[in-house]
This record gives structure tokens, sequence and C-alpha cells, in this order.
């Protein structure tokens, strides 16, 4: 005999609904949002008729999800400069201790991927987030969706063939990631140019969002003497009362400029073969609210 509450229960469950939430939206206040209807809906429901809570709440919470992400596009608002997701936290800590089940689900929030899903349609990306993230079966996905397994077979395929033909595979290396971004940081911040070359890699990318509130780039930037001038500019300007701290974001190390005591921006690397080939800067305002307490 359970005499867990009901909020017991739902807090139980909430990091994976907000963990399918966020992948869903790649936004942090949308991902709340929806966690929190999730509730409502949890908090007015007919548990006893519930066999399995966190099979309903994923369901609850993937469809909250897919009819905001419809909003979303239905607005078709138009957004100044590249995009990125908004920054995340993502300390799996002692919860996820497989090292495999780890790199799946740090792989599944990275801001590579999360650009990828942005152009699948919203019941695609759904399917894709629950298998690929969360490993459920298609038959288990096609109850949540009211969908045949068949059909959800074939939107799996699909989006999975779509990730993996607009990304590319970096090395999975926390140690070496972490030891680059140090590197980086001080090169950057010193404003050695011919430190931070050493780094990048020829074919390097800087993606830089400022939702054209702040200053970034407002195209991509390529080659490391472009990407590498950039920085060096950037350092010779500085920041006032500038400080800095690592967090985990996205399934990686990333490091937080501050401000005095308020977020400027965010900078994450990917790396392979011993090279930076990817720089996300983070710069728009709304996306940092969520690290002012980080």
């Amino acid at each position: 005999m359970t005499t867990d509450t009901p909020t017991d229960v739902f807090e139980e469950h909430r990091p994976v609904l907000m963990g399918v939430a966020y992948r869903m939206l790649g936004r942090v206040a949308d991902a709340e949002d929806v966690v929190q209807e999730a509730w409502l809906r949890w908090s007015a429901a007919d548990r006893a008729e519930v066999r399995e809570p966190r099979a309903y709440l994923v369901r609850v919470t993937t469809r909250l999800a897919i009819d905001r992400l419809r909003q979303v596009k239905a607005r078709g608002e138009a957004y100044v400069g590249p995009w990125l997701p908004e920054p995340y936290i993502t300390d799996f800590g002692d919860t996820v201790p497989d090292t495999a089940e780890r790199a799946v689900l740090a792989d599944s929030v990275s801001l590579a991927v999360l650009v990828v899903l942005e152009s699948l349609s919203p019941v695609e990306r759904a399917v894709f987030v629950l298998r690929e993230a969360f490993g459920y079966p298609h038959a288990d996905i096609a109850a949540m969706l009211d969908r045949s397994e068949p059909a959800v077979r074939q939107l799996a395929g699909r989006a999975r063939r779509h990730v993996d033909e607009r990304r590319s595979r970096y090395e999975v290396d926390p140690a070496q990631r972490r030891e680059l971004t140090e590197r980086f940081l001080a090169a950057a911040a010193e404003g050695d140019l011919a430190g931070l070359m050493e780094m990048l890699a020829p074919d390097v990318r800087l993606i830089g969002d400022s939702g054209g509130k702040s200053k970034a780039p407002l195209r991509i930037l390529e080659t490391a003497d472009n990407v590498g001038r950039f920085l060096v500019a950037v350092a010779g300007k500085g920041i006032p009362e500038m400080s800095f701290r690592f967090l985990e974001l996205n399934g990686g190390p990333a490091v937080l400029i501050l401000s005095g005591d308020m977020p400027d921006s965010v900078f994450q690397v990917d790396v392979s073969a011993g090279r930076i080939r990817s720089v996300y800067i983070v710069r728009n305002p709304d996306k940092l609210r969520s690290l002012a307490s980080a």
C-alpha cells in the first residue's frame, strides 16, 4: 500500500517531464509552462484509473508540448540572426549512473541536435525525443500519440535520418572538451589570436544568438581566421565587471560570462580530433534569465 500523495508522485517524475518538454521546445520557460499544465491535468485526473503514472504524465506532457510547438510555428515569428536553443542546466549527477545512457541523454539535448530538431514537424520531433532520448518502444509511443505502431516506426526512421544528415557528429570526451574550453576561454579573454588559431579547426563555425537584443554576429562566421579575429576584437572591447563560471549546459561543459551579477553571455564548444569545430555564443538576454541564479 502506497502513501505517496499526488504531489509526491508528480515530483518524482518532474525531471523526466521537464526533459521531454525542453527537448520538444528548446525553451526553458515554455517547458516549465508545459510541465505546470501537466501538473494541473494530473491533479484533476481520476488517478484510480491511472495504472502507470509515469506513462500517463509523459503522454500528457508530450501532447501539451506538441500543441505549444504548433502554436509557435503557426505564429511564424521572424528571429533576428541565427537561432540557438535556450541554455539548459543538465547536471545528471547520480540519477543516470550508466555511461552509455548519460552519453545518449547528453547528445539528445546538445545545441547541435536541438537546432536540427527545429526543422522537424511537432509529431516527428515528439517521436524522435521519446525514442532516441528516453528509449520508449514504438508501441508505447504509438499509444501516447494515438498513432499506429507502423506509422510511428516510419516517423522515427524519417526523423533519425533527418537528424543524421543535417548535423556533424563530434567526439564526446568530457575531459578533453573541458580542457579545450578552459584554454579557449583564456586565449579569448587575453586576445591571444595565435593561441586561438592552434585550437580552432580550419573549418570552424561560430554561431551567435542575440535575437537582435544585444551585440552578436547576425550571420554564422566560418573559418578559423574569421572566428579567431572576431573573438580577439570582442576581447578588446571588454565587459564591465566581468567574471565567469563553468556550468554543465546542454550535456556538456559551458562558460557563463557575467557582467556584475547579471548574465551577459554563454559560450560552448564542440570538439573533434582535438580541435574546436563549433563555437556557440548565446547573448539574447531573454534566454539567459534562467541562469541568473545558477
